[in-house]
Parts: C-alpha cells; structure tokens; sequence
C-alpha cells in the first residue's frame, strides 16, 4: 500500500499508479470524507461520465407491484 507525507500546507500527492488507475486530471474536483478513522476522497464525475457504469448489472429479479 503506498504512503503519502503531509506536507506544512497540509497537502498530499496522490501517488501516480493511483492517478491514472482511477484517471484523475489535474484541477479534478474531489469530495473528501472523515470515516471511522480515515480519510476518504472520491472523484467527481461529470454526468457524461457515468454513462454505462452499471452495464451489465442484474435486472432479472422480480419487482413489487406496485413498482414499475
């Protein structure tokens, strides 16, 4: 697992295996949470992005009713 040092101004680089693994761009947005102990940051992503994320994903299970 890498490692990042904090610097004085409290900033951090994200190691460059993770950078492009999950193909952040300099100036990217990110959302930063405090849980259970750690730091998480999750990437924002325009919603053109998104488009196809759940291909693939199960739709064969039975629906409520009253649910379309």
């Amino acid at each position: 697992m890498p490692s990042v040092t904090v610097s004085p101004k409290y900033q951090v680089v994200i190691p460059k295996a993770i950078r492009e693994s999950l193909k952040l761009r300099p100036g990217q947005k990110m959302q930063i949470t405090e849980y259970a102990g750690r730091i998480e940051l999750v990437p924002e992503r325009e919603v053109r992005e998104l488009r196809g994320f759940v291909k693939g994903i199960d739709t064969g299970f039975r629906r409520e009713n009253d649910r379309v």
